[in-house]
């Protein structure tokens, strides 16, 4: 069994590091709408949006990171056996798609601090998603390790996927309107 303390500690950054990730891009969703408001709004507006990113991306985002690296890593390290089993395999795929994410924030983080806008909020809401799609799949597969039925496992996926991306749909059609009126 692995050590209580580090897998406690590893819990701990994980929520730290999905906290930041969640955030990040909603401040790059809102440095962009900044970026499209008259001055002197979209100076104060984006000059105070890229303080904040920067402080979350540089002492809570990537510190967490790096700790859920270094405790998960700690924990396979003392109990090696974990990686035969095959939910941990498809949990650490997830991992590595989460770290992909991660590095693709930190593209986007760089850009927006040098005023470079390549996506509309719309697309930041979506991609905003991914991070939520890795947790929860990560969660149940770690909840119901071996008694995962896959063929519910998948059809569940899809359709939290599916829901997500109607929430998107529906909240930015309320944005339209409210917009109008």
């Amino acid at each position: 069994m692995a050590d209580p303390y580090i897998k406690a500690l590893h819990i701990i950054f994980i929520v730290t590091w999905f906290a930041g990730l969640f955030y990040i891009v909603r401040l790059f969703i809102y440095q962009v709408e900044a970026s499209e408001k008259p001055e002197p709004d979209r100076t104060i507006l984006g000059d105070q949006l890229k303080i904040m990113a920067n402080r979350l991306w540089y002492i809570i985002t990537w510190p967490s990171a790096m700790l859920t690296l270094v405790f998960g890593t700690w924990m396979i390290v003392n109990l090696p056996s974990m990686l035969s089993l095959p939910f941990m395999q498809i949990k650490l795929g997830f991992v590595l798609l989460l770290y992909v994410y991660h590095f693709i924030c930190h593209k986007m983080y760089k850009e927006l601090q040098k005023d470079i806008v390549k996506y509309t909020s719309t697309q930041l809401r979506i991609f905003n998603e991914i991070a939520t799609i890795i947790l929860i799949s990560v969660v149940f597969l770690i909840v119901l390790k071996n008694e995962l039925n896959w063929i519910k496992g998948t059809v569940g996926f899809l359709l939290v996927t599916i829901l997500l991306m109607l929430g998107i749909r529906i909240y930015k059609k309320l944005r339209t309107e409210k917009a109008k009126q």
